[in-house]
């Protein structure tokens, strides 16, 4: 089956394999090398050159574990935490922030629509209360990918902290954290890495780990510096998905072998392929091209085509596509490229919907 949603993502056949390797336990030097090698790889991949700034914090569980542990993490006890919001996952991170009760405020914008850094700074200079910004680089809801540099630069001029939900952009969008000074990024192995779904991760700006040790303990599992402790002896606090760490160890591999850089490329490269062949089909995007990102778009459903009959049509030809959220649910599809797939396979899911839709 081809997977043209944004996660969980076709991966290799190599990385799949690894999946094989014998059980180990995780209190065993095996693990610990384990996970150093995913540690440096991390490092290596997405701060080159800046390696010793930063920590990789390694977890088990979904890019929103490795979110949600950033935003708890991240506040000192009575200071508030701003959100951009144009998105189901902007949406999201102000959620966790207002369910464990901690001051959250909002910029919040309609989903085709980016922040504007204008109105951040102004939010900030009048609210000093504010102690961290969170945002989405790429936001899935509808391929929309957002002006990290230019935010990140404003948040870094007013001395704040930038928290950034990178789960769906790393490997598959330019993004330079040391040079804009982002405190913390997240991500997670079962996207743009493609891995497999279950592992998660946040990089931390290490002069920034001293600082979250001051803070409240608001979650015993994703508690950032709990895992900082543990994984700075070569343990990890929680029982991991050993197996799902190897494909993650070998997916990166595979990604430092092929070059983020070029990664990156290459799914720029699918989606022009599949946005030149939707125009020909007369199929109109949600967004305009500047605004979108290199790995998924947003289209309006075809006039008297209904989601579930599109779906289940390419379904039955070995393509699996993805629903609009939220207001946008029966009005839009989204076609994904992340993931280890090939021209061919892009090639034959449009020539596939181009005969599904003469035929519905």
């Amino acid at each position: 089956m081809v997977l043209l949603n944004p996660g969980p993502v076709n991966v290799s056949e190599r990385v799949r394999q690894t999946l094989l390797t014998p059980d180990i336990c995780h209190r065993e030097d095996e693990f610990s090398e384990l996970l150093h090698r995913i540690q440096a790889k991390l490092l290596k991949a997405f701060v080159p050159g800046a390696e010793s700034d930063y920590v990789a914090v390694v977890m088990t569980g979904s890019g929103t574990a490795a979110v949600e542990a950033a935003l708890m993490s991240s506040l000192p006890h009575g200071r508030r935490m701003l959100i951009l919001n144009n998105g189901v996952y902007g949406e999201r991170m102000s959620h966790i922030v207002g369910l464990h009760r901690l001051g959250v405020s909002e910029l919040k914008y309609d989903w085709t629509v980016r922040p504007d850094p204008e109105k951040l700074l102004l939010a900030l200079r009048q609210h000093q209360e504010v102690h961290a910004v969170g945002m989405v680089h790429h936001e899935t809801t509808t391929g929309l990918l957002n002006p990290v540099h230019e935010i990140a630069e404003i948040v870094d001029n007013q001395n704040r902290v930038f928290v950034l939900d990178a789960v769906s952009a790393l490997a598959g969008e330019t993004l330079n954290i040391a040079k804009s000074h982002i405190y913390m990024v997240t991500g997670t192995a079962g996207k743009c890495i493609q891995g497999f779904p279950g592992v998660s991760f946040v990089l931390v700006r290490k002069g920034f780990v001293e600082r979250m040790r001051a803070y409240p303990k608001r979650s015993w599992y994703l508690h950032l510096t709990h895992y900082i402790d543990n994984e700075g002896r070569g343990t990890i606090p929680f029982t991991p998905a050993v197996q799902v760490y190897y494909a993650f160890d070998e997916a990166l591999n595979e990604l430092l072998e092929e070059g983020v850089a070029n990664r990156i490329q290459r799914y720029k490269k699918m989606a022009t392929l599949i946005r030149e062949r939707m125009a020909k089909f007369g199929v109109k995007a949600l967004l305009p091209a500047d605004r979108q990102s290199n790995t998924i778009t947003a289209y309006h459903l075809p006039d008297g085509v209904s989601y579930q009959a599109l779906h289940d049509r390419l379904k039955q030809q070995g393509y699996v596509i993805y629903a609009g959220q939220g207001n946008l649910e029966n009005k839009i599809f989204r076609v994904a490229n992340m993931g280890a797939l090939s021209e061919a396979q892009f090639g034959g899911f449009l020539d596939a919907f181009e005969q599904v839709c003469k035929s519905v």
